[in-house]
This record gives structure tokens, sequence and C-alpha cells, in this order.
């Protein structure tokens, strides 16, 4: 073997073993709180321009209407909280790229969806905080190819420092709710990805849950045309309420803190720490995975990393379970 040769064998190779260990060192992303396209999924009906309805709403929208690129924001529940400001209810169609408005994803009730966050009754300045930490770079996230964050990213670099205090005092006056029912089982419905969650499969069926959370919308229909009422069932495993909990109250004997020390005893928050109660298992889970893998790097994550740094995804999964069963 020449030497050229022996120089691009031996440089080939330990790009292998360097990516190797790289693999080895990067845990794997729990899919279900990370879900990726499905191969061959089910693709949603041609639209037939009619107008659509949702359960306990007068309101009627096309699904074109309900794009939210260049429209404003489809409110269904307009009873459910104040007049919205335009950084809430209206597009960015200035920009290039145009960015959507803050209500077409976070929902003009502030409930946010599974591929999100509930800003509804956050404070006004943990909410600026965050909307700082994506602009600076500070939450990434553990998965660069999730749509959601990096639309969050843009919007956060875009929006100005007025716009950010109108959409952050909106969001904390609303009362927050919760549509999740929390269910232990030990099966779940089979799954496809729709957009950036879990969907039950069209043609039904069940398979073992093992150690995964499958949050899924009960009427997709209803989650598609963005109704902020749509109910969700989290399925998670047996005893996992019960074991979350148990770490949430006493720690573990000593593997996390107590979680009611900071938000609250009945994990509502306090102050500028966020309430936990009620919010979606998968976006919980994936907080505190970002936070014990170094991808959300901001102020609140530093008190934090004591907390997540000795618990098994196992621990989260539980931890995630019991705070979606509970009020918000």
């Amino acid at each position: 073997m020449n030497v050229s040769r022996q120089f691009v064998v031996g440089a080939a190779l330990a790009l292998i073993n360097a990516s190797s260990t790289l693999a080895a060192d990067v845990p794997p992303l729990p899919g279900w709180a990370y879900p990726q396209p499905t191969p061959g999924a089910p693709r949603a009906a041609p639209d037939d321009s009619s107008a659509k309805h949702v359960p306990d709403s007068e309101a009627a929208f096309t699904r074109a209407q309900i794009t939210g690129r260049g429209v404003p924001v489809a409110d269904w529940h307009p009873t459910d909280h104040p007049t919205m400001p335009d950084i809430v209810a209206q597009p960015k169609t200035q920009l290039n790229p145009p960015l959507l408005s803050c209500g077409y994803c976070h929902l003009p009730s502030g409930g946010g969806r599974p591929e999100n966050a509930s800003l509804a009754g956050l404070t006004p300045n943990y909410i600026r905080q965050q909307v700082l930490a994506f602009k600076d770079g500070e939450r990434p996230g553990s998965d660069p190819r999730r749509g959601p964050q990096t639309s969050m990213i843009a919007v956060a670099k875009a929006v100005t420092d007025d716009e950010l205090t109108q959409a952050a005092a909106y969001f904390s006056s609303i009362k927050p709710a919760s549509f999740i029912k929390v269910v232990e089982a030990e099966t779940a419905p089979k799954t496809y990805t729709a957009g950036s969650i879990l969907a039950k499969l069209p043609t039904g069926g069940t398979e073992p849950i093992g150690n995964r959370i499958i949050e899924v919308p009960d009427e997709l229909e209803r989650f598609e045309l963005r109704d902020a009422h749509t109910p969700y069932t989290a399925y998670v495993p047996v005893g996992s309420i019960k074991k979350g909990a148990e770490l949430a109250a006493a720690g573990g004997g000593g593997k996390t803190l107590v979680c009611g020390i900071c938000h609250g005893p009945d994990m509502r928050g306090l102050g500028d720490i966020p309430r936990l109660a009620g919010r979606s298992p998968s976006y919980l889970l994936r907080q505190l995975y970002d936070m014990k893998h170094g991808t959300r790097t901001d102020l609140n994550t530093a008190l934090m990393k004591a907390v997540v740094a000795n618990l098994t995804d196992e621990d989260m999964l539980a931890l995630v379970a019991y705070l979606a069963s509970l009020p918000p």
C-alpha cells in the first residue's frame, strides 16, 4: 500500500472511530417526545373549501383561514380570553420569510399543544426570559430538526421589545386550563407522526406501552383545526403516576430535590418559577431532557441542574406523568 493510500485509509478509519465514539456519547432521544416523520403516514383529506365547525363554538372557518399564513389566527373560543394584541393575533407578513402569530402556535387561549408550551398564567417576566433565551441561543433543543423549536427561535429574533411586552402581559392574564386526561395502561394506541405530535393510526390497533408516554388528541380533526378545547389522552405506564408523585414529594432518597420547594406545593408555580401542573407530559419531558443534556441553558436551568443530574429517563417519565395528571 502506498503512502497516499495509507493516509486515506487511516483518515477514513479515524473518522469512523470518531463517529462511533460520538454516537456512543450522545444518548438516543426518546422518540415519543421528539417524534419524527413516519414513512408512509396517512395524509390529510384534500381541502374542500367548506366552512368547518368545532363543538362549543359558534365560529366557522375554512381550512385556508386556519393556516395562520397571511391571515389572522382562527379564534374558536373568543370568550376564553381578553382581546388579543396584534402580535398574538396577526402574522408578521412584512418579514421575509413571514412569521406566524403567537396565537397560531400557542393558541389564542395560551394553552399550547403537545409540540409547544402552555403560556397561560405564567408571569410576564418568565415569558420574557424564555423568549430572550430562544433569541440568545440558550434553548436550541436536543433535536435541531424540530419545526416548532426552529419557528420559536425565528419569532424570538424578530419580535420587538414592545411586542414581547404585550404578548407576555396577554398570556399571563389568562387562567390556565388543561384538556389532558392521563391514563395508566399496559398498552397504547399504535401511532404515527402528524406534524410534530403523535396521532392514533386510523386503522386502529394497540401495542405495549413500554417506557413511553403516548400523548394523542382524542379527535385529530379538532387538533388539525386548532381548536383550543381539543381533548388529549396521555397513556402512561402502570404505576408511573405514583412513582412520579413520590419523586416530586420526597426526592427519591436524595436522587433529586423536592419539586414543591420551587414550584409550590400544588405545582402551580411560585412567582417566576413556572407552573408544572396540568401541562403536556411530552413538553415537560423535553424540557427535563434538554436541561439534563445541556441543550437548554437559560437562567432557570441553572437552578434545575441538581434536579435533573441523577434522573433516569424512567424517572423523568414518571415525574411528567404525575405532573400532567394534576389540575392546572
